[in-house]
């Protein structure tokens, strides 16, 4: 999805600038427009990347040379988006619970809930159709900030590690009672 950029400093405030091909734009705005999307793997990112970010950062930044289109977030996109990201949360605290916080792995369980509560906030951001260009405020504008409460005092000890495990799929709302799912 880059195609090129860097990391700048302009008068002392840190700029990002990306390179896009904007065929390969045009088509991940079509296909958000249709509710279709993949997450791509990104350094930095808990859940990977969704390829509708370039539609994202369309309608959210500042296009420096010419005109390009703002577009709106699909109501296509987020029903399908908000379901995607709710079922990978939910598969990821069961693996979590299942593979590793049964065997008393703290790191792993640990990674797999923090990448849990960045998916469960994908989806509240798509359900109200609110574009995110990355997951710097994710947990903030979901809502979701109280999913860092079940860190503390993690042990390489099963009972503990399922406990934080269900504490999160209450906090993220992923539990089988929330909201009816």
């Amino acid at each position: 999805m880059f195609n090129g950029g860097a990391w700048l400093r302009v008068e002392g405030h840190p700029v990002d600038v990306h390179y896009r091909d904007l065929d390969d734009v045009e088509h991940q705005i079509a296909e958000a427009r249709e509710g279709r999307f993949r997450i791509e793997r990104l350094m930095f990112h808990l859940a990977g990347i969704p390829t509708y970010v370039v539609a994202a950062e369309l309608a959210l930044n500042r296009v420096l040379r010419g005109s390009l289109p703002r577009p709106e977030y699909p109501e296509k996109l987020r029903i399908t988006a908000s379901q995607r990201w709710r079922a990978d949360a939910r598969l990821t605290l069961g693996y979590a619970r299942d593979a590793h916080a049964a065997r008393g792995h703290a790191a792993d369980t640990a990674g797999l809930i923090a990448t849990a509560g960045v998916q469960a906030a994908h989806a509240v951001l798509a359900g109200r159709g609110e574009w995110i260009t990355n997951e710097k405020t994710l947990l903030d504008r979901a809502g979701l900030r109280s999913v860092d409460a079940v860190f503390s005092g993690l042990a390489a000890d099963p009972e503990p590690l399922t406990r934080a495990v269900d504490a999160a799929e209450r906090l993220l709302g992923l539990s089988p009672s929330a909201h009816g799912k």
